[in-house]
């Protein structure tokens, strides 16, 4: 047995990080994209959804 020329567990090994490395990026994606879809929900409760019912509101006017 020759331990120094010894590479068997070498792709264990590089397997592992691999796949370490994937779920971290995926995580970080999850999580920017529930920030950005929290910041959305923020939005069209504010101005935008006041906005558009405020416009609906004055064209029922027009034409009663």
């Amino acid at each position: 047995m020759n331990i120094v020329n010894d590479e068997t567990a070498q792709v264990s090994a590089e397997l592992i990080l691999l796949f370490g490395g994937i779920i971290v990026i995926a995580l970080v994606a999850l999580i920017t994209y529930k920030n950005y879809v929290s910041g959305l929900g923020k939005e069209l409760n504010g101005t935008v959804l006041n906005d558009t019912t405020n416009t609906i509101l004055n064209l029922k006017n027009k034409f009663m």
